[in-house]
């Protein structure tokens, strides 16, 4: 079976049209289903692969190798086994040879232009993630090690997040004593979000989103109550139809994150200057406002997720976290505990409950032990 499908995947070829931009995250929000995909990202992480996926591509490029192989290559081993076909450590130049939108066709490491190979590159295969897998489980103690060492190192510094007292600014959206979601882009937000709106529903909590996450907001018809990151990677939609918007801005002094942007788009917008991440500081803002609950969607945790998005530590994380955690509920992974299968699976059941009250009522009814003996009478007759 392995070597059908290895035979399979050495005569791969593909044509179609491509779509290109050195950052994944801004690709996603252009491709289409069907479309070649050229990237030029180091170690794929999951969110980025998730996007890539739910877009429907059938062949990602990357100008740089997909793994490095000091983490589990947990996100490629998800494209692969969609059938993705991915191509890596390809020239640059193919970023500027290559024209957005134009048709070329994919034979296993090379690409066609008009008939002309333009670049070659290494097919990334099964065996090859396997392999890497194996090597990244060798290097993780000594990976942690550091990681750790440095999330403690600067978690001393920046005690002030938690310590100090910060002035936040002054929103018009009411936190006290209610129910907060935060939305980050994070691995299975789309799904954990999904799951969780009955919650959103019945309890209509304040809606944040961080960055991205105000886009997801918007996707499933949900108007955010505020949108909190750097600008780095929220749409313009979302931005002006927002309530509210808090800029995270650095603490040394370099001015404000997507000003421009912002007075382009005629939003107005409150600033808040603090260590850490965007993430740390929506949940720090929905304690210190008063928030009765906190419930993260696509909230990063891990150290492998942590270490996959490329930072060295933890540490504002930590300190949030260690602040904020009587009200906070993570709800990373809630999709799976109530999967599509499973309420199917338990659905004649329910149904077949909640008929049986009816079905007793009818049968003690002397309206209904009438029309019986009436049917068997007749059914004598015949």
């Amino acid at each position: 079976m392995r070597d059908s499908a290895s035979r399979l995947r050495a005569n791969f070829s593909y044509h179609g049209r491509i779509r290109k931009d050195r950052k994944t995250k801004d690709l996603v929000k252009r491709l289409k289903h069907g479309e070649i995909a050229l990237i030029a990202h180091r170690d794929l992480d999951w969110v980025a692969a998730e996007g890539l996926l739910r877009c429907g591509v059938k062949i990602i490029l990357n100008v740089c190798p997909f793994s490095s192989g000091l983490l589990p290559p947990g996100a490629l081993r998800l494209l692969l086994e969609n059938g993705i076909h991915l191509v890596e450590n390809l020239p640059e130049h193919l970023f500027e040879r290559i024209h957005d939108g134009q048709s070329i066709s994919v034979m296993n490491g090379s690409v066609y232009i008009n008939g002309q190979e333009a670049a070659q590159g290494n097919v990334f295969c099964a065996d090859h993630c396997e392999r890497l897998h194996q090597e990244a489980l060798q290097c993780i103690p000594a990976v942690m090690d550091d990681f750790v060492i440095n999330t403690l190192d600067y978690a001393y510094r920046e005690r002030c997040l938690i310590t100090g007292a910060f002035t936040f600014p002054r929103l018009k959206t009411k936190f006290l004593d209610r129910d907060v979601v935060v939305v980050i882009r994070g691995k299975g937000y789309h799904q954990d979000l999904r799951a969780i709106r009955t919650f959103i529903r019945e309890k209509k909590p304040v809606l944040i989103g961080v960055d991205g996450g105000g886009d997801l907001l918007l996707d499933y018809g949900y108007i955010p109550d505020l949108i909190i990151g750097d600008m780095d990677s929220v749409g313009d939609k979302a931005l002006s139809r927002a309530r509210e918007v808090v800029v995270h801005s650095y603490t040394d002094g370099r001015g404000v994150p997507g000003e421009e942007r912002l007075a382009h788009l005629g939003v107005d917008y409150h600033v808040f200057a603090a260590p850490g991440t965007s993430e740390d500081i929506a949940l720090l803002i929905s304690y210190e406002l008063g928030a009765a609950l906190i419930v993260a969607i696509g909230a990063h945790s891990s150290v492998l997720e942590f270490l996959g998005k490329g930072r060295k530590g933890m540490s504002s994380t930590f300190l949030v976290r260690l602040k904020v955690a009587d009200r906070l509920v993570d709800a990373k992974g809630v999709s799976r505990l109530y999967s599509s299968q499973t309420v199917t699976r338990f659905l004649p059941v329910v149904l077949v409950a909640g008929l049986m009250p009816l079905i007793a009522l009818a049968f003690y009814s002397p309206i209904v032990q009438h029309l019986f003996r009436l049917l068997l009478f007749r059914l004598s007759l015949g």
